[in-house]
């Protein structure tokens, strides 16, 4: 039997089902770290959400694009395409791509190599691996939530996956979190281990971290002491999550926000940049 994949409309996860036979809920809302659709449950097929959704596409800086969707879709992930010329690179998914999307995509080169942060940057990672038939890779620890994807590699704490292009394990806000770092770009594509507040123009003002989101949830000491003895190697100056692009967010601001996370009760209240630089 054939299944059906179906997404959450209140986060976006896509998971596959048996035909007329909706799933029961949803593994990602039901986690602590996401919210509960307030008014129940509601899935809709591939075919439901192409007609409900398009998908938008930018170039943010030299040859990295983003792709996302209007109407805004679940959480509202964005999907980064890194061009390079031994082959491209995506990392975490927009929550669907439109044909013309594929299409975009196919021009600019296809992909190479595909993964993400945490389940909360996936997407409509199935998609582009059913298309472009890309590696795809996860941290170990996170291939317990890949069931609408396959992993074809598992790897460690530390995976170079292009020249100048290397994952790092961070854990915390999910097991087997991971970030990328572009040291051509001088970028990191850091998943939730920031959350970054922009200002009506799309500059950055703000940054907080957390286990939860919705809930408030702070990380342990020892969470925080692991994102900075990562981010410490990574010298950055531009930051990518799942939601947001922050110019002239820097590895001297994430630090001391780890700093002053650990001199006290943590927290997930952002502070201002000012305060960090």
């Amino acid at each position: 039997m054939s299944l059906t994949r179906y997404a959450c409309t209140h986060c976006g996860t896509w998971q596959p089902g048996f035909p007329r036979a909706q799933p029961t809920g949803c593994p990602t809302c039901m986690d602590v770290r996401n919210a509960l659709p307030r008014d129940g449950w509601e899935f809709q097929t591939t075919g439901q959400v192409s007609e409900r959704l398009a998908t938008r596409w930018e170039e943010t800086l030299p040859g990295i694009w983003g792709f996302s969707c209007t109407p805004p879709f679940g959480l509202g992930s964005t999907g980064w395409l890194l061009r390079r010329p031994e082959g491209n690179v995506a990392f975490e998914g927009a929550p669907w791509y439109s044909r013309p999307a594929l299409e975009f995509i196919e021009v600019l080169g296809g992909i190479q190599v595909l993964s993400a942060s945490h389940p909360h940057g996936f997407g409509a990672l199935w998609q582009l691996q059913e298309r472009f038939d890309p590696l795809l890779v996860l941290h170990r620890d996170a291939v317990q939530y890949s069931k609408a994807f396959r992993v074809r590699w598992p790897v460690d704490d530390e995976q170079e996956l292009a020249r100048d292009l290397t994952l790092h394990c961070v854990g915390g806000h999910y097991e087997g979190q991971t970030v990328l770092y572009d040291a051509r770009t001088r970028s990191l594509f850091c998943g939730d281990v920031l959350k970054v507040d922009l200002d009506a123009q799309g500059r950055p003002t703000a940054l907080s971290c957390h286990k939860g989101f919705h809930y408030a949830i702070p990380l342990s000491h020892g969470e925080l002491r692991r994102y900075r003895a990562v981010l410490k190697q990574l010298p950055f100056e531009n930051v990518f999550t799942p939601f947001e692009f922050a110019r002239g967010v820097t590895r001297e601001h994430a630090l001391a926000l780890f700093d002053r996370l650990l001199a006290g009760m943590p927290h997930t209240r952002p502070l201002p940049l000012e305060e960090l630089s």
